[in-house]
């Protein structure tokens, strides 16, 4: 899978990105994502991406021209019309299933805005998809990109090494993980449940759900109104 990311700070991404399980898939060819610097494409003198809104107000405005030029400079290179999302806390709030959703693009391009916003007749024109990381506002759409790069890529093949991880992930079947635990099998006076020794994989698998279940009626009770719903 390829992540196209549009950005002002492209070091910023890269650096983050560039790290732990991301780096190794991205040197397996696993995953790729390249950083695509907004800037390189403004028509204005010193690089200048931004202008005053219209109407008036406070902040400076991305303008539209610089961003559909980086757009079309990734879009000519793709083999068909790819989906581009656009960062913002107006879209509608990332959650596991628009990551699996995602995750089935060959090429997904990636829209960081900054400043007061973007244009929005550039909007309308390139974006496919509005999402949220959230209902709070960030300096820039770089470290939610971030975030939906990470999230995607654990549901491409080969990614996290075992395939079963993202299955087990918290919110996938709609209920938080269970809690697990390691060596050694007692610590500050805390035992390991005995029922996870105990070799017996139908009795764990149901203690397990029995704590996903219980551990989202108690942390997220919106989820377990859901759950019980289905």
């Amino acid at each position: 899978m390829n992540f196209h990311i549009m950005t002002l700070f492209p070091d910023m991404v890269m650096n983050t990105l560039d790290t732990s399980i991301l780096a190794r898939a991205m040197n397996n060819g696993l995953i790729a994502c390249e950083a695509v610097n907004i800037r390189d494409y403004t028509l204005r003198k010193n690089n200048r991406v931004d202008d005053y809104t219209y109407g008036g107000g406070a902040g400076m405005l991305m303008q539209a021209q610089p961003v559909y030029d980086c757009w079309k400079s990734i879009q000519d290179r793709l083999p068909k019309k790819s989906r581009v999302v656009f960062l913002t806390p107006q879209g509608r709030v990332f959650n596991q299933k628009i990551a699996e959703d995602l995750s089935k693009e060959d090429d997904l391009i990636l829209l960081c805005g900054h400043y007061e916003g973007i244009d929005e007749r550039v909007l309308d024109e390139i974006v496919t998809d509005n999402i949220s990381i959230g209902d709070y506002v960030l300096t820039g759409g770089e470290l939610p990109a971030i975030i939906l790069v990470d999230a995607i890529s654990r549901f491409v093949p080969g990614v996290l090494g075992n395939e079963s991880s993202a299955s087990t992930d918290s919110f996938q079947d709609g209920l938080l993980e269970y809690p697990q635990y390691s060596r050694p099998e007692v610590w500050h006076d805390k035992r390991v449940p005995e029922i996870l020794m105990s070799g017996d994989h139908a009795k764990v698998d149901a203690w397990r759900l029995e704590q996903s279940i219980e551990r989202t009626r108690e942390r997220r009770p919106d989820l377990y109104k859901s759950f019980l719903a289905k």
